[in-house]
């Protein structure tokens, strides 16, 4: 990972580590944009349900790489997406700078966390 995006994401996290009083990782950022995208707010959620938050985190941060595309809202109101185009085989490295360079284009695109 180059260290601009190590930097970046570094950032990010200690933004929210100070707004969620919690220590936030990649999988904790990718929850935090689940709850956002579904918009059913901060409560208990089951485990079920946290794998969606992080699903519908994935395909939210990879729509604008052109991997998935939103496609409905179910009758409970979570998001639905489709894939049009198939992710490349990465190792996990290469997933984790995939997912990271998403996470900081979400942010910065939707205008969350602005500069104080």
């Amino acid at each position: 990972m180059d260290h601009k995006l190590a930097q970046e994401f570094q950032d990010l996290t200690k933004k929210m580590n100070k707004l969620f009083d919690a220590d936030m990782d990649l999988n904790g950022v990718m929850t935090i944009i689940g709850v956002q995208e579904v918009g059913h707010g901060f409560r208990k959620y089951t485990k079920d349900e946290k794998l969606n938050l992080m699903h519908v985190a994935t395909c939210t941060i990879l729509e604008p790489y052109g991997y998935y595309k939103y496609s409905h809202d179910d009758e409970d109101g979570w998001p639905h997406f489709e894939n049009v185009q198939k992710l490349p085989h990465l190792n996990d490295k290469q997933q984790e700078h995939l997912l990271k360079e998403a996470i900081i284009q979400y942010f910065n695109v939707n205008e969350y966390l602005e500069e104080e």
